[in-house]
């Protein structure tokens, strides 16, 4: 038997969508897409900060998804929550699930690719370890900061999912006009990532963005640079990045191009890592908006910016949901 979602995604009945506590909300959005109901789980903590979980629904010959992000918050740490997701993988596999994907909307350690210093752990690589070991067929990942470095990785098939069209939806209902709009990359290493979202504005818009970036320097901690390349003044700046943690380089990106004479600036990006520091954006010298996504949970403290109208937080459940049905028609 199929079920079709809301969205006319049309997946077997031997489809299962699992997902911890912490990531329910999301992935019952992602599972209403698809039509399924969220498959029930048992979850329990032990005394010196062990726990359990395990399935409550018959997974033997099943095609299982299991949805979870894994940034560390007040109550989860990111180790915590990739421990619970490894050991759940891990009991699906011992319970007969035919294939397993973990749809992974943040993915913890994507920042530790490389060596920066002498004999640095390359924790990305131990992570893609772990996971294999588990037993994982695959992973679904949204915007991961090191493309390459995540694709040399894994062994197991990877799928990278992108925001871009997400919030190129947004900018359509919002937006009054485009005509005068351009990308604008915060830092060399964003290049590619920031163009490939203008490719897919100037795909929605049927015109020509435009196209800038802007030095970025860090040493000992400091950020520096000032020099800003692309056309800016009088025109409509989207600074966009992939995370955005104490918002400093927003920051920077923003008064350079207002200084630039940008008619307008707004932000997006993918992961709202937000530190208290984050704050800082929501000032008057920030963007008049910032754009994320769902991917992570956005701390209570910052919920006077979204009802100000600074904070627009985009949903990503049809874009899980969209490859949820691709991958199962396999």
């Amino acid at each position: 038997m199929q079920t079709v979602g809301q969205s006319g995604h049309v997946v077997s009945d031997r489809v299962r969508v699992f997902a911890p506590q912490s990531s329910a909300s999301l992935a019952s959005a992602i599972a209403q897409e698809l039509g399924v109901a969220l498959a029930t789980s048992e979850e329990r903590e032990f005394d010196g900060g062990e726990h359990k979980m395990r399935p409550l629904r018959d997974v033997r010959g099943c095609d299982v998804y299991v949805v979870h992000s894994l940034f560390g918050e007040v109550d989860a740490s990111a180790n915590d929550k990739l421990c619970r997701l490894l050991f759940f993988i891990g009991a699906l596999r011992d319970a007969g699930a035919a294939r397993v994907t973990a749809c992974i909307p943040y993915l913890c350690y994507a920042r530790k690719d490389r060596r920066t210093q002498p004999h640095d752990p390359v924790t990305t690589r131990y992570v893609a370890a772990m996971f294999e070991a588990a037993g994982v067929d695959r992973l679904v990942v949204l915007d991961v900061h090191n493309e390459a470095a995540f694709d040399n990785a894994f062994r197991c098939e990877t799928i990278r999912l992108e925001a871009a069209a997400v919030f190129a939806q947004e900018l359509a209902r919002v937006m009054e006009t485009t005509s005068q709009l351009s990308v604008l990359s915060p830092d060399i290493g964003g290049v590619k990532r920031a163009q490939r979202l203008r490719d897919v504005l100037a795909r929605r818009f049927a015109h020509d963005v435009g196209f800038g970036f802007m030095e970025k320097r860090r040493e000992k901690g400091v950020v520096s640079g000032e020099m800003l390349i692309g056309a800016i003044a009088d025109r409509d700046i989207l600074i966009f990045d992939d995370l955005i943690a104490s918002g400093t380089t927003i920051l920077r990106a923003t008064e350079a191009a207002r200084r630039a004479g940008a008619r307008s600036v707004r932000a997006a990006a993918t992961h709202a890592a937000f530190t208290p520091e984050a704050m800082q954006l929501f000032a008057d010298s920030g963007p008049d908006v910032v754009l994320v996504s769902d991917s992570v949970r956005t701390p209570p403290e910052f919920g006077q910016a979204a009802a100000a109208g600074r904070l627009n937080v985009c949903g990503i459940a049809g874009l899980f949901a969209a490859a949820i049905a691709e991958l199962a028609m396999r």
